[in-house]
């Protein structure tokens, strides 16, 4: 007798580097998973970007691989990706460029009179909770594809942030998602929650979907069989999901990888401009609730920097993974002169340290430093009894240790949630598709206490 196939969920998970297809079963356990890395492409003036035509077909291709395999019965499908990307397509759905990236420069003299006329630089920026950041503020993507190629413009049916896209290639439903459009778009007034009017002004309000819950289930069909199909979510967003199900008192998630973003979903004080400066902003979550947040882009500074001191040193950076805290290190780089700035450690001649072990907790201290001022920004003006850390700082003992020795009246925790991103677009999909509880043990938590220094 066959064993009855396992009813899942299926999570794309689209990064910039990896791509990956997971099924969680009924407890939320991954029971299956794919990944794959592309090649980049360049777009028309030759830049780098996202190969959408190999994103697409790998959709498709890894959803046909999931369907020969009989001991999975897929009940509905989500995805999760990065932001700041929107795909521009026809009234058949096609794409009509290349997915740009958002680290494409963009021309100052459009993002210059866009602030003009709606009030000035600071004005804006606080009405859209969007420093200045260009082409990573994608709805200005859009606007200078009007002012630069009107022709291209004029056939574009509809705009749609990638998580939407990929959702609309399964379900055929156009759809938009609070999510994507409030991670410093420039495209959302916070203030009134609704698109700002320069949107409406420039016409572009009519080429982005309608807006839907991020919650929602779409019916859809493939290859003969039906699916309930989610509308697709920021990542940073998707990864905030599952702490905010299982934690109701207040407070902060600081997600580590490239950037380590601190997110604070109890904090919706207004943003000052000083705020904004120092890279603080909101960002939306999935019940359209501001999510205050500051960005360090500390995960790249911490891989260059552990390069720069390996090869210094003449030893592999695996040396630095598992390192214990030092605390005779940490008292004597404390007599060191010491600012909050990312870039502080890079300043630093390694000759003045004896050996790797000293470099790297000199690194990880200047890092920290950075970090809790970062965190400090979404802080202010709430109740916060909690850190977690997520990601790869979570697995370093240098860093959780000098965290909770700063933070000495929050508890800081190590939080380890194997693919966060995906499972909180999985978790949001739940009430569609699974009649059991949602398990109450996904998230392992290690508590780091404070060590004073005499």
């Amino acid at each position: 007798m066959e064993n009855k196939p396992i009813p899942v969920v299926a999570v794309f998970d689209v990064g910039k580097t990896n791509k990956k297809l997971l099924l969680f079963d009924q407890n939320y356990q991954v029971v299956w998973e794919r990944s794959a890395r592309f090649m980049e492409t360049v777009d028309e003036d030759g830049d780098p970007c996202e190969n959408l035509e190999s994103l697409r077909l790998s959709i498709f291709d890894a959803l046909h691989e999931v369907l020969r395999k009989h001991e999975f019965d897929i009940r509905a499908i989500n995805f999760a990706s990065y932001g700041a990307s929107l795909v521009y397509v026809d009234v058949d759905g096609k794409p009509l460029t290349p997915l740009y990236n958002y680290l494409k420069e963009f021309p100052f003299a459009i993002q210059q009179q866009l602030y003009n006329t709606y009030g000035g630089e600071t004005v804006f920026a606080l009405e859209t909770a969007s420093p200045p950041l260009g082409s990573l503020n994608s709805g200005l993507q859009l606007l200078r594809l009007k002012h630069e190629r009107p022709d291209l413009f004029r056939h574009i049916a509809h705009a749609m942030h990638l998580p939407q896209y990929l959702s609309f290639l399964v379900s055929g439903q156009l759809c938009a998602d609070l999510t994507s459009i409030g991670c410093h778009t420039a495209l959302w007034d916070f203030n009134k929650n609704s698109y700002h009017q320069w949107v409406v002004d420039e016409g572009l309000v009519n080429v982005f979907p309608k807006i839907f819950p991020g919650d929602t289930a779409f019916e859809s069909t493939f290859l003969g069989k039906s699916y309930l199909v989610g509308v697709g979510l920021h990542d940073s967003s998707a990864a905030l999901i599952p702490y905010l199900l299982f934690f109701q008192e207040p407070f902060v998630l600081i997600s580590t990888g490239t950037w380590c973003i601190s997110l604070n979903p109890f904090n919706e004080t207004r943003l000052t401009m000083s705020e904004l400066q120092q890279d603080c902003l909101f960002y939306l979550s999935y019940l359209g609730k501001p999510v205050k947040a500051s960005r360090l882009f500390a995960g790249y500074e911490h891989e260059i920097q552990s390069k720069r001191i390996a090869d210094f040193y003449q030893v592999t950076t695996a040396k630095f993974r598992l390192m214990e805290i030092d605390w005779g290190i940490i008292a004597c780089l404390e007599a060191e002169d010491h600012t909050t700035e990312l870039k502080s450690f890079e300043k630093i001649d390694l000759q003045r340290y004896d050996n790797y072990e000293i470099a790297y907790h000199s690194l990880l201290f200047h890092l920290v430093k950075a970090q809790v001022a970062a965190t400090r920004l979404v802080l202010q003006g709430t109740a916060v009894s909690r850190i977690f850390v997520d990601g790869g700082f979570s697995k370093n003992p240098i860093y959780m240790s000098l965290m909770a020795r700063e933070f000495l009246d929050i508890e800081v925790f190590a939080a380890a949630m194997p693919q966060a991103t995906a499972l909180g677009a999985a978790l949001l999909m739940h009430q569609h598709w699974n009649t059991s509880t949602i398990p109450a043990n996904l998230l392992e938590l290690k508590l780091f206490t404070s060590h004073n220094i005499s």
